[in-house]
């Protein structure tokens, strides 16, 4: 098993790539690997209630039924809290699982993981 942070930075601007770190941890799940997803620039617009519902990329699974795995699976969503201050999302919008984080919090679980995973 290793231990993983896979951040994603795009959000409803690019349905595509902001569906892909959504994929990537919940197949690293299924793998058996302990994952954290971490959601900054663009990507934080994601974790507000609602949002995922009309995120489709092309040719892949409904961001909502990636989000409901991936809340299903018990995976920490990391928020960036300034990324967030900067959208004006506050804690009490965010999805479940979901919880705003600062970057020293990230950059402790970079250093302390096996692989950092950034799209």
């Amino acid at each position: 098993m290793k231990t993983l942070i896979i951040s994603g930075s795009r959000g409803t601007d690019d349905p595509t790539m902001a569906t892909l770190p959504f994929i990537a941890a919940k197949a690293a799940h299924e793998q058996g690997h302990d994952v954290i997803l971490w959601l900054w620039n663009e990507a934080v617009t994601l974790a507000r209630r609602g949002t995922a519902d009309h995120v489709v990329g092309v040719n892949l699974t409904p961001l909502k039924d990636l989000l409901a795995a991936v809340q299903a699976a018990g995976i920490p969503i990391w928020v960036c809290g300034a990324c967030a201050v900067a959208r004006q999302i506050g804690e009490a919008e965010l999805i479940g699982g979901a919880a705003i984080k600062g970057m020293p919090d990230y950059i402790a679980t970079v250093l302390e993981r096996d692989r950092n995973i950034a799209f």
